[in-house]
């Protein structure tokens, strides 16, 4: 017999994190590693968390993740908004705790882009009247 497994996609800057959650004990892996291993800051995991406590399922599911591009916040935060999309797809009535919570909410903010004539977005060169 099949298992039941419920899935969600969450994006943040570069991010893309595709979610599965099975019931079990609350494991979290990340692209085949355990969560301590694979993000170096224990805040990250606690943030990472949050739609589960929301929505009082913590431990009753296992986390299954595989996520690529950005960095270890990208990722987390792409992991969270995925947690939250699969829970709705466990039982939509976690909708009003989530969207309360802001865990349904893709965060927009991305890196500017390079402009012309500057080293960075905003950074220009120093200035010298002669």
């Amino acid at each position: 017999m099949a298992q039941v497994s419920y899935s969600g996609t969450g994006r943040r800057k570069n991010s893309v994190a595709r979610v599965r959650l099975v019931p079990g004990t609350g494991k979290i892996t990340m692209n085949g590693k355990d969560v301590h291993d694979y993000l170096p800051y224990e805040h990250l995991i606690l943030d990472m968390t949050q739609p589960f406590s929301m929505t009082e399922t913590t431990g009753q599911y296992d986390v299954l993740v595989n996520v690529n591009g950005g960095g270890y916040t990208g990722q987390a935060g792409a992991t969270r908004h995925g947690i939250a999309r699969a829970l709705l797809t466990v039982d939509p009535d976690f909708r009003g705790a989530l969207k309360r919570g802001g865990m349904l909410t893709r965060d927009p903010r991305m890196k500017e882009r390079k402009k012309p004539g500057l080293k960075k977005a905003r950074k220009a060169s120093q200035f010298s009247k002669r």
